[in-house]
């Protein structure tokens, strides 16, 4: 698979410059057999590939540089295919010490060429250095309208305390979704949230229009601090979360399309109305589980006083 890959990337190089020739008629970009094969590894295992060459005689007229022809499938220097690296830091960000990569992956791909310990140590600085640059990035030029605040609990003790990833999502102005921030904390307090918060400003962050996140975290009372200008707004994933927790289960499939008739509303004034038929129909018999959303109701409808297509 991988070879008729290459194959075809040649090909369509070759064909895309036919027209392209010399002042004797001859092709300027034209095969020229094939390199020496060499072994890759595959998310199924360790292949043996011999990738045609390109023989590229093209000249930049700007720089007057020889143009060479790479291949974007298997670059030169490639020896593990781009789903092999993806999965490396996941290993060892699960425990996988940089000694145990080559009997472990050895057995599970054929071969454990290219994985040895001091080519995994020479990665992880790489992820760190690319860590560090990301957490230090300017972020003055880039308007986020809305952020997305959210903490993620991890598996990892450290001193008797639960590690959590505090994880801040921003919306550009023109609808892209962009990862802001990642940093670790404990159990989500305000002081953590606020030392994200203030890092971002000093970075050049403005204030966002409208943040969202689950009404237990101690972002709300860092985002006030920090950017008191910025509007709440509720998750409405953790919300209905809160309210199903609060009633039987037998109850649940109702009210979950009661609730979806709320934050899936044609406008603001249609979901006061649903709020409405919400309220008379658990009110009486489950007024805990209406509470949590009357009294919250701004925070949750913040949303519908943006455009719609928001």
């Amino acid at each position: 698979m991988l070879a008729e890959a290459l194959q075809a990337e040649v090909d369509a190089c070759v064909a895309r410059f036919v027209a392209e020739r010399d002042d004797n008629g001859r092709g300027l970009v034209v095969r020229n057999g094939c390199h020496q094969p060499r072994e890759v590894l595959t998310s199924a295992g360790a292949v043996e590939v011999t990738a045609p060459r390109v023989n590229d005689r093209r000249v930049d007229p700007e720089t007057g540089q020889r143009c060479r022809f790479s291949s974007a499938i298997l670059p030169p220097w490639c020896r593990k295919s781009p789903t092999i690296t993806e999965v490396l830091p996941l290993l060892y960000l699960h425990g996988l010490s940089s000694g145990d990569f080559v009997p472990a992956l050895g057995q599970f791909l054929g071969s454990s060429a290219g994985l040895s310990a001091s080519v995994i140590t020479k990665l992880t600085e790489t992820w760190t250095t690319e860590q560090r640059a990301f957490s230090q990035r300017d972020l003055a030029g880039v308007d986020y309208v809305y952020l997305w605040a959210d903490g993620i609990h991890v598996n990892i003790c450290l001193a008797e305390h639960k590690l959590c990833l505090l994880v801040m999502i921003g919306v550009r102005a023109d609808g892209r979704k962009e990862l802001v921030a990642l940093a670790d904390g404990y159990r989500e307090p305000t002081e953590s949230w606020a030392d994200l918060l203030r890092d971002a400003a000093r970075r050049g962050m403005r204030a966002p229009v409208l943040a969202v996140g689950d009404g237990a975290l101690g972002f709300w009372g860092a985002l006030r601090e920090v950017f008191p200008d910025t509007r709440e707004q509720r998750c409405w994933f953790h919300k209905i979360a809160n309210v199903l927790g609060a009633l039987p289960k037998s109850a649940h499939p109702a009210a979950k399309k009661a609730l979806a008739e709320i934050w899936n509303a044609e406008d603001h004034r249609h979901a006061l109305d649903a709020v409405k038929v919400f309220k008379a129909a658990y009110g009486a018999t489950f007024p805990k589980a209406v509470a949590k959303i009357t009294d919250d109701l701004d925070e949750l409808l913040g949303f519908y006083d943006y455009p719609a297509e928001h």
